[in-house]
């Protein structure tokens, strides 16, 4: 084709630019050696997760950010027990904001088998900007060896269980054996620093022996590193033939929306799979405001119809794939710990198009159409956002209620984070009301405000303090 690079150094160089580009953008290398699968929804998932920490001869890192009480907690705070009464070493991180519900009873159960148990940054009265970095990472490593990372908390929700009303969340993990374990392993250690514990030298991975072909990126996120969302807007501007992202809580900065915009009008084919909003129809169009220039940019947008979708997975010309707990949000790509891979091989990306494409069919297509009404008044009128059928008939899923107030909530909390009246119709309205309450209560109020003032001038104090400590 006239124009376009031969097979030769002009072609190398551009492909090693934007390898080094990614390179740079995810903190690291490519570790190559790897045999990754890939792993669709909770039972399967934690089938993985278990059998990990069942084969453990050494030690065994666990960390998640919602580990709950529940049947399906209790089954993995069984294993991991008793894996340390039999001298396994065995290390549990849990987000003290995220984990917050699960009883101090259930971190006692597992500290008196012998495991390490830490919280990542308690909520604290005084200290409120730690409060917003949370540790948001999904992992399992055992000996540095073998790991399973993803989307995945650890609770009923993801298996179905102990209600009757409750259907499994949609979730995708990967397993991974050979030397990026060792570097996810070393992405833990991190973590586990910041949460005040330290691992003896006996404990980290030295060489772990190739186990397959696959080339991993471990994306370490960091508040304000911005990893992987650097990868992600590298990804959308390299891609050249397809580019297919499944978030759950899609609230993406105006730079990334940007980014896939000018991917899909250079005709890559863009696709979104979000979570289905809630059965009323007035939430589930308002939730619908920022589709919009999406759509008119060419980019294809989905919404699951089956239960809860709780996966963040990218695929990309069929080469690239990227599994982790990062969503599509501020709070994921510039305020929390986070952990992805990105993995480069052809064999799991086919997998990842193909259960893409079987999500899919179970979803519905957002469109825009005119608005109804005579000619010259619906040309007049924005299009009008609604949903096509989905490709395979019959397995629409019929929410629970429960789902239906889940659905309900992410609706709302994507108008929030999507509209710019949703943002300043509150904002007036709580202002209107704060101007009242001086009024009716002058004295209260600004006994009330005197306070707040008060809290907020020694959380600073402290922040300041504590930062010129780090330093």
């Amino acid at each position: 084709m006239t124009g376009a690079p031969a097979a030769g150094a002009g072609g190398v160089d551009a492909e090693q630019s934007v390898a080094s580009a990614i390179n740079r953008a995810a903190g690291g290398r490519p570790i190559p050696g790897n045999k990754v699968d890939l792993l669709i929804d909770g039972p399967a998932a934690y089938d993985a997760m278990l059998e990990t920490i069942a084969g453990a001869t050494r030690w065994i890192h666990f960390e998640n950010y919602i580990i709950r009480a529940d049947s399906a907690g209790k089954r993995f705070a069984d294993l991991l027990a008793r894996r340390a009464l039999e001298g396994v070493h065995v290390r549990v991180l849990y987000d003290g904001l995220g984990s917050f519900a699960t009883p101090r009873s259930f971190w006692r159960s597992l500290r008196k088998a012998g495991v390490e148990v830490r919280a990542f940054r308690p909520l604290s009265a005084l200290d409120l900007v730690p409060n917003f970095s949370r540790n948001h990472r999904k992992l399992v490593v055992a000996d540095g060896s073998r790991a399973v990372i993803g989307g995945l908390c650890i609770g009923c929700e993801w298996t179905g269980e102990e209600a009757r009303d409750l259907a499994p969340w949609r979730d995708t993990a990967v397993q991974v054996a050979g030397p990026a374990a060792a570097v996810l392993d070393q992405a833990f250690g991190r973590t586990w620093e910041l949460a005040g514990g330290r691992l003896p030298d006996e404990d980290v991975a030295g060489r772990v022996a190739p186990q397959g072909d696959a080339e991993v990126r471990v994306i370490r996120g960091e508040p304000g590193r911005e990893r992987t969302y650097r990868v992600i807007e590298l990804l959308a501007a390299g891609s050249i033939n397809r580019l297919w992202i499944t978030d759950a809580y899609l609230v993406a900065p105006p730079r990334l929306f940007q980014a896939l915009r000018d991917s899909a009008r250079d005709g890559v084919d863009v696709r979104l799979l979000v979570p289905g909003s809630s059965d009323l129809p007035l939430v589930r169009n308002l939730s619908r405001i920022g589709y919009r220039d999406l759509l008119r940019s060419g980019v294809r947008i989905f919404e699951w119809d089956g239960p809860m979708l709780h996966a963040k997975t990218l695929v990309a010309d069929g080469r690239w794939s990227r599994v982790g707990s990062s969503n599509l949000n501020p709070s994921s790509l510039l305020g929390n710990w986070e952990l992805d891979v990105l993995v480069e091989d052809v064999a799991l990306a086919d997998a990842m198009e193909r259960q893409f494409r079987l999500d899919v069919a179970r979803s519905r297509e957002v469109i825009r159409r005119p608005a109804r009404g005579p000619h010259r008044l619906s040309a007049a009128l924005p299009t009008v956002l609604s949903r096509g059928s989905p490709e395979v008939v019959g397995l629409e899923h019929q929410p629970t209620g429960r789902e239906r107030r889940r659905r309900a909530a992410l609706a709302l909390r994507a108008l929030i984070s999507n509209a710019r009246r949703s943002i300043f119709l509150p904002l007036s309205a709580m202002l209107v009301s704060l101007g009242a309450l001086f009024f009716a209560l002058p004295t209260i109020t600004a006994y009330g405000f005197g306070i707040l003032c008060g809290w907020l001038a020694i959380s600073a104090w402290r922040e300041a303090f504590r930062r010129r400590v780090d330093r």
